[in-house]
């Protein structure tokens, strides 16, 4: 079973850039789709980007089109967020996922917490004005 541990969240400004990182235990994770999502306390958890198993495709919410960067490094077992031009509206905690069935990305947007296998504990994003 795969185990995912976000790390990389903290207190920024807008327009700064920050790096999440997902770190998965388990030696089959190269055959696994990942993805981020967020969630703002009381609201439901958002798909913000997803990466298919090989790394060759990415997808993205359209609020942080152009600005993050979904990829992933399968020899590490670690998938990576790069967000930029950060604005107070990214403030949230994210969330690693990862699903062995759900493996080339598309169609994450559409699916919710249930859906998917395994998740992370989450790292907070604080971003101010």
């Amino acid at each position: 079973q795969v185990q995912l541990v976000e790390s990389g969240g903290g207190l920024v400004q807008a327009g700064d850039s920050l790096r999440l990182t997902c770190i998965a235990s388990g030696s089959t994770f190269s055959t696994y789709g990942a993805g981020w999502f967020r969630q703002v306390q009381g609201k439901a958890r958002d798909f913000v980007a997803a990466v298919s198993s090989s790394g060759s495709s990415q997808y993205y919410a359209d609020s942080v089109k152009g600005r993050f960067t979904i990829s992933r490094d399968n020899a590490k077992n670690t998938v990576y967020l790069q967000m930029n031009s950060l604005k107070p509206a990214d403030t949230a905690v994210y969330y690693c996922a990862a699903d062995s069935d759900y493996t080339y990305g598309s169609g994450w947007h559409a699916l919710g917490e249930s859906d998917l296998e395994v998740w992370g504990q989450g790292t907070l994003v604080n971003v101010s004005r």
